[in-house]
């Protein structure tokens, strides 16, 4: 079996932890690597930390085998290359998105898929026209518990939703990324971009197009300028969605995604509990989802996208291009909404 060729740019969090997975899918081979660090490039992930999973970072990577590049125009040149995995800051995805492209590469690029709506509306225009397949790492649209609740739902299981309260929080990240990123706002966008889209990107996914938001937040707690902590009121017709998400809280404090979406038939959680349903009838569900070998959104979404490099077909289970860029367009909304004080009408 030919495997699909994985060629890696920058390896922080992400690009570790998408390293780990590859290593671990039977038809995909890491073939490339690039890092402007030189300690990366031989393996040493010693400085990587992040604030979810507790991967030892201590043992070095094993690059055997592996082309290392310090000038990541150099890599996408490579003609051993199928799949270019965009792990590095936000600032510059779209740059390296466009060229992989250009370059006849299908690009799998870590989310948010860029810092300005002009931005990810000429890369849209880019990958719609380069015939390669493109997807971002919105990862909670494959994480198991999401999707199996996203699933029940548009199945017509669970009825009309009534309200809906989705929280993403973490502890102070700062100190953990290169040259301490994060915590401009002017490249990171705050936790509102680089967390909190996590659960607006969801919402749109599972119920469509808010028409509007509300937003409240507070700025430059942790990071400087960026919004570090945001509480969004979507509108919807007949329902309430709701979600919060920061990272103000200091570096002891335990990372959460939680959910509560109330239906007519039933209550969806996810917290403390695990994840559970709470049917209307009375009885009590803990629904056994995920895969030992894909346990986690990102271990689902980067085996499917492989599959589909591998199979040549569009990768359209998880996410649309259209969709992503009405995720964007919504969180660019609610940082409107937060500095403005107003309600923010959606033009999508």
């Amino acid at each position: 079996m030919k495997k699909v060729r994985i060629g890696i740019v920058g390896l922080g969090f992400m690009g570790t932890t998408h390293f780990r997975i590859y290593r671990k899918l039977g038809n995909a081979e890491i073939v490339a690597v690039s890092d402007v660090d030189p300690a990366k490039l031989a393996g040493d992930i010693s400085k990587v930390v992040g604030n979810i999973g507790g991967e030892d970072n201590s043992k070095p990577l094993n690059l055997d085998g592996v082309k290392t590049y310090g000038a990541v125009a150099d890599m996408l040149k490579d003609p051993s290359i199928d799949v270019i995995d965009i792990c590095v800051p936000t600032p510059y995805h779209q740059k390296i998105a466009v060229e992989a492209l250009k370059n006849g590469k299908n690009v799998f690029c870590e989310k948010p898929i860029c810092r300005s709506l002009r931005e990810v509306e000429e890369l849209a225009v880019c990958a719609r026209k380069s015939g390669k397949f493109f997807n971002v790492g919105m990862c909670i649209r494959a994480w198991p518990e999401y999707y199996h609740a996203q699933n029940l739902y548009k199945a017509g299981k669970l009825g009309r939703l009534r309200s809906a309260f989705f929280r993403r929080l973490s502890p102070d990240i700062s100190g953990n990324s290169w040259n301490n990123w994060f915590m401009d706002g002017e490249l990171s966008g705050g936790a509102l971009l680089d967390l909190h889209l996590h659960d607006t990107d969801f919402i749109r996914y599972m119920f469509g197009r808010p028409t509007a938001v509300t937003s409240f937040g507070v700025s430059s707690v942790r990071s400087n300028g960026g919004t570090d902590h945001v509480i969004t009121n979507y509108h919807f017709d007949n329902c309430l969605i709701v979600a919060e998400g920061g990272w103000c809280a200091n570096k002891k404090v335990p990372f959460e995604m939680s959910f509560q979406m109330i239906f007519e038939k039933a209550t969806v959680r996810l917290a403390g509990e695990g994840y559970k349903i709470y049917w209307e009838s009375g009885e009590v569900e803990s629904p056994q989802v995920g895969d030992s070998a894909l346990p986690t959104g990102w271990h689902q979404e980067l085996s499917y996208f492989v599959d589909c490099v591998e199979k040549n077909v569009t990768p359209e289970k998880y996410q649309n291009l259209d969709e992503i860029v009405d995720s964007f367009k919504i969180v660019m909304s609610e940082q409107e909404s937060v500095d403005t004080g107003r309600t923010v009408t959606i033009k999508y």
